[in-house]
C-alpha cells in the first residue's frame, strides 16, 4: 500500500489562512480559511498533481500536521 502524502499546514495571522505545503508531492501549495475548508480541498488537488506527474501510487491518505502560535500578553 502506498504511503500516505504528509501535508504540513501553518496558520498565517495576517492573512488569516492555512498555507499547506508539502516536500511529497511537487506543486502542492494552497490556502484556505479553516482546517475543514484545507481538508475538502486537497483530495482534488493531490489526484490532480498525481496525474498532471503521470503518478499511478495514489497515496492512502493524506494527513495534515497543522501548527499555529499564538502570542502571550506581556506581564505587567
Amino acid at each position: 500500500m502506498a504511503r500516505p502524502i504528509i501535508v504540513h499546514a501553518d496558520w498565517d495571522p495576517e492573512a488569516s489562512v492555512w498555507v499547506a505545503t508539502t516536500p511529497d508531492l511537487r506543486g502542492l501549495v494552497t490556502e484556505a480559511e479553516s482546517i475543514e475548508a484545507l481538508r475538502a480541498k486537497l483530495p482534488g488537488m493531490v489526484l490532480d498533481l498525481l496525474e498532471e506527474g503521470g503518478i499511478s501510487d495514489v497515496p492512502a491518505s493524506i494527513e495534515i500536521v497543522a501548527r499555529a502560535s499564538d502570542r502571550l500578553p506581556a506581564a505587567e
